[in-house]
């Protein structure tokens, strides 16, 4: 994973720990956003897509075990919780409410990373992305429907790629947006367009479904 840059998102209400967590992960070259509590990383989590999310149980408001239940039930972002309430009970629930990791506090930041390395290998994509009969090869850029090949332009290649990475997801047009076209478009449709273009040549059976009021999905 040397060289990779993944975009984390740190909840954590502490604002001096958060800006020691955002300092550390992009010294490993991840883009870091931070959120001072479980409302606004909701949000941020809705509008935008995030390979992890590194979450501090003890917010105000909104508390990180509701946070997690939350956002485990809307995606299978891993989730690597934070607290510094290290009994079983509390490591039990954590971990019951879709969290993937947990690190008590007080921790050694070579921890913290490590298990952050180890979260986003079990994510990172393989060789090959695969959903029902599609199959992508992203080193060579190759996209196949069965035994079809498809001819497929850069930004229609970065869009089903991003739909593959998130199957049965439902992902916003600002997310979408934010993850092909680096938050710049031209014009306000042209998610629309784009996934236009993919269901078309995708062919039948669907996969690119759209949920009215919501954004679109990639299932059978």
């Amino acid at each position: 994973m040397a060289g990779s840059r993944f975009r984390i998102l740190v909840v954590e209400d502490d604002p001096r720990l958060a800006a020691t967590l955002e300092r550390v992960l992009a010294a490993e070259k991840h883009e870091v956003e931070v959120a001072g509590d479980g409302h606004d990383a909701l949000r941020r989590a809705r509008e935008r897509t995030f390979d992890l999310v590194v979450l501090d149980i003890m917010l105000p408001g909104l508390d990180g075990i509701a946070v997690c239940t939350r956002l485990r039930a809307s995606g299978a972002i891993p989730i690597l919780l934070l607290t510094a309430l290290g009994g079983t009970e509390e490591r039990v629930r954590g971990l019951d409410s879709g969290a993937d990791d947990y690190l008590v506090k007080p921790f050694a930041y070579e921890e913290l990373l490590a298990r952050v390395r180890a979260l986003l290998r079990r994510t990172a994509p393989s060789d090959y992305l695969r959903f029902a009969d599609l199959r992508l090869e992203p080193a060579s850029r190759a996209a196949w429907r069965g035994a079809r090949s498809l001819e497929l332009t850069a930004t229609e290649f970065d869009l089903l790629r991003h739909f593959l990475r998130h199957p049965r997801q439902v992902l916003s047009r600002e997310q979408l947006i934010d993850a092909v076209w680096k938050g710049e478009v031209e014009s306000d449709n042209v998610v629309a367009v784009y996934v236009g273009y993919l269901r078309h040549k995708l062919g039948e059976p669907g996969l690119l479904h759209t949920v009215r009021g919501a954004g679109y999905s990639l299932h059978e």
